[in-house]
């Protein structure tokens, strides 16, 4: 009886948990539910063999559950913010992203522009609405 509801509160917590009750990332709680189910399925196969086909035909259930909940798909992410504008960046704030000064020239510009975005471009681990707003940023010094 209590391996029952040990396993009832282990799959209450993680339906819990699945439908945004904890704040951990939904990769660490598919682990977790995996490990689980692995206990939970061996704990009733065990149980089975030794006789006890009630205990162990629940273990198995609950098992199977947890199995489920650990291959469930992880939520895919919401629509992209969309990348600023250079109209809408004023121009002190375009300073301060390229890290120039009020006196900066074109090629001070586009210098500065260049050595951030070596490090910010998507393809060397950056991400691109980084990337989006130093073109921003670069766009609104070039026209302004």
């Amino acid at each position: 009886m209590t391996w029952l509801l040990i396993a009832a509160a282990a799959v209450a917590l993680l339906v819990w948990a699945g439908r945004g009750g904890l704040k951990a990332p939904r990769r660490e709680w598919r682990l977790i539910a995996g490990g689980l189910a692995l206990t939970a399925l061996v704990a009733g196969i065990l149980s089975v063999i030794r006789g006890g086909w009630i205990l162990g035909l629940m273990l198995l259930s609950a098992g199977l559950a947890l199995a489920g909940l650990a291959r469930s798909p992880a939520p895919r992410p919401g629509p992209a913010p969309s990348p600023p504008t250079p109209e809408a960046m004023s121009l002190n704030e375009a300073r301060s992203v390229l890290g120039v000064g009020p006196d900066a020239s074109r090629e001070d510009i586009l210098e500065a522009h260049a050595r951030l975005i070596r490090r910010t471009h998507p393809d060397a681990g950056g991400t691109d609405g980084l990337a989006a707003h130093l073109n921003a940023a670069r766009d609104r010094l070039l026209e302004g």
